[in-house]
């Protein structure tokens, strides 16, 4: 009798996995500034884009709850740093870290000066943090806020630090523009991976929630 062949990585039974992970997200604290942030000795994975990026959207579609992250009414109104648990049963194996959205012209100057200056020290200093998702709208582009961010991270990306660009509101693209819209990206990424993703289509999520687990807990064997 032939022995079944080997399972491929990637399959439904990884994604299913890596989905029920993520649905244990629950809210563990809201920080101010980065001194109220408590020491973790899990891995962190950071959020990060401009205000009008869809991060929200898509962390809540990521961990399927509809209110996990809040979603402002006015976009750069959230001035917090929000963590998330995930790990099944209630221990705590993985955090996410929602950052404030960035760029957006309603918010005075000083706010975003010292929000610049928040994040940038927690993407340097944060010693829990494993990897960062920049969300960014492929309508747009990469843009020069989103390239100071990529600079900021750059010796830590070099050094191993896990980086993905999500194109947000992919269902937007038709193929064509979605292709090109990747090409562009991966030669903004500086080594970092970069996919398309659509809360609406559900295109990416799946594919997303395997490599935030694998970030998380290691390739799977």
């Amino acid at each position: 009798m032939t022995s079944p062949p080997a399972k491929p990585a990637g399959t439904k039974t990884d994604a299913a996995l890596a989905m029920g992970w993520l649905h244990t997200a629950r809210f563990l604290t809201t920080a101010p500034t980065l001194e109220f942030l408590p020491a973790l000795n899990v891995p962190e994975i950071a959020f990060v884009g401009r205000s009008n990026a869809g991060k929200s959207t898509c962390i809540n579609t990521l961990t399927q709850q509809k209110r996990l992250a809040f979603a402002s009414k006015t976009p750069g109104r959230t001035q917090s740093i929000n963590l998330f648990s995930l790990g099944k049963q209630g221990v705590t194996d993985a955090v996410l870290a929602d950052l404030p959205g960035y760029g957006y012209a309603a918010v005075p100057k000083q706010d975003k000066i010292r929000w610049q200056r928040v994040m940038a020290n927690y993407l340097v200093t944060r010693e829990s943090l494993t990897g960062v998702v920049l969300l960014c709208d492929p309508r747009h582009g990469l843009t020069e806020l989103d390239d100071i961010l990529l600079e900021v991270i750059r010796p830590r990306v070099e050094e191993g630090l896990k980086f993905l660009v999500l194109l947000t509101k992919s269902d937007k693209l038709n193929r064509s523009e979605g292709t090109k819209a990747l090409s562009i990206a991966k030669l903004q990424a500086g080594g970092g991976e970069v996919k398309l993703f659509s809360a609406l289509k559900k295109q990416g999520i799946e594919e997303v929630a395997m490599l935030l687990s694998q970030w998380a807990h290691g390739s799977p064997e």
